[in-house]
Formats: C-alpha cells, sequence, structure tokens
C-alpha cells in the first residue's frame, strides 16, 4: 500500500490500475478511522480492484464555531487500517494541495442541504459537496463508498453525481454500531465516560420509533415525543433535532408512510452525534 499527498501523483497511480483493466474504488474519509470505515474499505475491496482512501480534514465543511483544530488526527494508525481491510493507496493531501488557491468555484444541492444538519450548520453541505467533487474528478473511481449514518450527506452526493452527469456509482453502505447499539463515529472518543453510556440513547430513541411504528402508531409528533422522553433520560443530552421525513426529499412528513427517513442530532459533552435509521411502512 503507498500514501501519497500529491494530485498528480494519485492520478498517476489510478490511471496505471486503469491502463492493467482494474476498477477503481474510492473511500473518502476525514481520517481518525473506526470500523466503520474499514467496512467501506472492505466493501470496496470487493465491488472493485483498486481501493483508493482518501483521508482529508477538508476546512470548506467546518464552520467557524466547529471543531476542526481539534478533529482527530491520527495518520499512522489510519495506516495500518487501511493496508490490513485492503486498501492500496492512501491519498492523504494538504489543505493547500486540495485548494491551491482562493476557491471561487462551489457544488450547491439546494433543497437536500437545508433541512436536518443543514439548518444549523450552514454552508457546511456546500464544502462537502465541493471537497466529494475534487475528489471525484481527481481520483476518477468507478465507485464511491459512503455510510448510511450519513443520511443526509450520502443523498446529496448521490443527487450531486446525478444532476452534474459524473461518470461513477454511489454505493451506500450500512452503519456500523458498537454493542450497545451507538453509531460509530470519529467524535465518538470526544466522549468520557459517563457521556459515552448517554450517548447510547439515540439509538435507543430510534429503536423506540421503530417499534411504535411497528406497532401501528404513524403520527410523527407522537413518534418524536416518545424518542425525546428516551432523550431526556440524561441531563447531558442537548437535542439540536429530532426529524421524520421522506427518505429521498427530506421534506418533513406528518405521518409514517413509504419510504421515511427517521434522524437526530444530539449534543452529548463537546460531541455532536447524529445517527439516523430508515422505515418502510
Amino acid at each position: 500500500m503507498k500514501i501519497v499527498e500529491k494530485i498528480l501523483e494519485v492520478r498517476k497511480l489510478v490511471t496505471q490500475a486503469k491502463a492493467a483493466g482494474k476498477t477503481v474504488g474510492l473511500v473518502p474519509t476525514m481520517g481518525a478511522l473506526h470500523e466503520g470505515h474499514f467496512s467501506l474499505i472492505r466493501a470496496a475491496k470487493k465491488q472493485t480492484d483498486f481501493v483508493v482512501v482518501s483521508i482529508f480534514v477538508n476546512p470548506t465543511q467546518f464552520g467557524p464555531t466547529e471543531d476542526i483544530d481539534k478533529y482527530p488526527r491520527t495518520l499512522d494508525a489510519d495506516a495500518a487500517g487501511c493496508e490490513k481491510n485492503g486498501a492500496d493507496v492512501i491519498f492523504a493531501p494538504t489543505a493547500d494541495e486540495i485548494y491551491a488557491q482562493q476557491n471561487l468555484s462551489w457544488v450547491n444541492v439546494e433543497k437536500l442541504d437545508q433541512p436536518l444538519c443543514g439548518k444549523n450548520r450552514p454552508g457546511h453541505f456546500r464544502g462537502v459537496a465541493t471537497v466529494c467533487a475534487k475528489l471525484f474528478n481527481i481520483v476518477q473511481p468507478d465507485i464511491a463508498f459512503f455510510g448510511q449514518k450519513d443520511a443526509q450527506q450520502s443523498l446529496i452526493i448521490q443527487r450531486m453525481v446525478a444532476d452534474l452527469n459524473m461518470p461513477l456509482k454511489i454505493v451506500v453502505c450500512p452503519t456500523v454500531r458498537e454493542k450497545d447499539g451507538l453509531a460509530m463515529s470519529s467524535r465518538n472518543r470526544y466522549l468520557n465516560a459517563d457521556e459515552r453510556k448517554d450517548a447510547a440513547l439515540l439509538y435507543a430513541s430510534l429503536q423506540e420509533a421503530e417499534i411504535l411504528i411497528a406497532g401501528g402508531l404513524r403520527d410523527s409528533k407522537k413518534i418524536i415525543s416518545e424518542m425525546e422522553k428516551i432523550i431526556k433520560l440524561s441531563n447531558r443530552a442537548k437535542i439540536d433535532y429530532i426529524s421524520i421525513v421522506d427518505a429521498q426529499t427530506l421534506e418533513e412528513v406528518e405521518q409514517v408512510e413509504g419510504k421515511t427517513l427517521l434522524a437526530i442530532a444530539v449534543k452529548i459533552g463537546s460531541a455532536r452525534l447524529i445517527d439516523n435509521i430508515i422505515i418502510t411502512a
């Protein structure tokens, strides 16, 4: 496995792989890798011949009060995990490599970037879409792999690829969870022991919603109210949002029917955690 920092270097390696008849998979990450990321690498290894993992803490998706300086950077450990799980190349550029000059060109995926995390993180998804467009142009993958935990991000990237006729496929892989159900996230390492226990309430609330829906409850407000009760069992938890939305448009729904996304964002300590499930009712 090789680690490269320069755009020309990764392009050369991809060109060589494609000349040898290999298909190329891309797993875009910001590093601090965990089993959720490694599951994406393994999926890429199964579906493509040559796997590139990008590790880049993208400054344009962080707001002015967000945690970019504190965001964990663990390249040595990340590299060991990438190699173990089958990556062929790590592309780990600097910010100056990706944004060589003042960036004047941006990708905005309208409507989908407004609800859920978009409400309190203005500009976040513009940064996400733009850096993914850059990575797709740099690496030229046949398939790119994302996780369901970041449901809104995955939907935005899928729509960008479709709208701009980008020649690649997006694969969204299932959320990987800890034994207590907490969705794996690089930000989980911000939690102390007590906060970590409370964090399990996110998935517990989603499970409760799933049970209620399976039992016939369809009223979104009533479902959300029951989810709130579970989250509020912790006095450390501050709810950003609990939303029940159409799984394709992200528009709020009054009644659960068809394919529906139940999404939640909660701040516990210094960590802002997100999770979701998709229900087909």
